[in-house]
């Protein structure tokens, strides 16, 4: 029999599981964030399909080649406003990702110096 004690503590630093939860926990917000992202582009997308619907619906009441013209005019600039929207959401999204690039990064860097200490 071994008169040996552990320290769980040393233990988990030594295996760097502190820092598995760590970054468990920065995944699990990223997602959050993705999932959020997602969520507010499907917003934009329906708010833009409503907005189509009501032209249509709208213009239909009246008949005639000025009333058509209308109708694509009106289409036009919503289908403007949609890109623009889109666009922002594509910075966002890159901004996003850029976050969660250099997250894993500074893990990855962590972990890295950890197993040099460990060996």
């Amino acid at each position: 029999m071994t008169d040996r004690t552990y320290d769980l503590n040393a233990w988990l630093d030594t295996y760097a599981l502190t820092a598995f939860g760590k970054a468990q926990q920065d995944w699990l917000k990223a997602l959050e964030r993705f999932a959020i992202f997602n969520y507010s582009v499907a917003g934009d997308v329906l708010e833009a399909s409503l907005a189509q619907a009501r032209a249509t619906l709208g213009s239909r009441a009246a008949l005639g080649t000025q009333a058509i013209a209308d109708l694509l005019q009106k289409q036009a600039e919503l289908g403007n406003h949609l890109s623009e929207k889109l666009r922002a959401r594509a910075a966002e999204f890159s901004a996003l990702a850029t976050e969660v690039q250099e997250s894993v990064g500074t893990f990855a860097h962590a972990a890295a110096q950890r197993a040099k200490k460990a060996a």
